[in-house]
């Protein structure tokens, strides 16, 4: 297991848009499980390897694991994601971020979206994705574009947020994210965090 130490707003890092995955190799491969190790421990959804560092365009998400005892749902690994399509209907959701911990902001976003992307054996794949996992992916995909979630709340809500981010982090209060050198064991505290599923998800 291999926890990733995550990168917190704001952070000129998750502002740089990420490059094209050109081949896939065991690093790759490697790196998805890390991201998918890092989302299980930090209670999230998805994930993007910008937000630990890794100016790549890959995702992971996964909005069907169970928080209870940690098994995984179904795990998507999307690399080089174009949206093809979108739906015309809408969804709002209260969404929050794994780099952004304890912070939401309605987005609306639409309901479903039509992904073409590789996957880990090098294929091609173009699938519809809907409701909940549709908004996970285009949060993940905004991460690959440089956008934050908050970027798409009003200046004001937006500003607070960061501010608020800023201070805390002056502050200390995120050293903890970062799981590199602290010598804890992380495979038996899994728990210990606050994992929300449902209108307030964390990506």
């Amino acid at each position: 297991m291999a926890i990733l130490p995550l990168i917190i707003a704001p952070d000129p890092r998750l502002k740089k848009k990420s490059l094209p995955v050109e081949q896939i190799t065991d690093d790759i491969r490697e790196l998805s499980r890390h991201l998918f190790d890092t989302m299980y421990y930090e209670k999230g959804i998805g994930l993007a390897a910008v937000q630990v560092g890794v100016h790549q365009r890959i995702l992971v998400a996964d909005v069907t694991w169970r928080d209870e005892d940690g098994t995984p749902g179904t795990q998507y690994v999307i690399i080089n994601p174009e949206i093809v399509e979108n739906s015309t209907e809408l969804n709002a959701y209260k969404e929050g971020c794994l780099s952004l911990p304890e912070q939401y902001a309605d987005v609306t976003r639409p309901s479903s979206v039509r992904v073409r992307y590789i996957d880990l054996n090098g294929a091609q794949q173009e699938e519809t994705f809907e409701g909940l996992l549709a908004t996970c992916i285009q949060h993940e995909i905004d991460h690959l574009n440089g956008i934050i979630f908050v970027d798409h709340a009003s200046p004001v809500k937006r500003d607070m947020i960061l501010r608020k981010l800023t201070k805390l982090k002056k502050q200390g209060y995120f050293d903890a994210h970062d799981h590199t050198n602290c010598g804890h064991d992380h495979s038996h505290d899994h728990h210990d965090h606050e994992h929300v599923h449902g209108e307030n998800c964390n990506h």
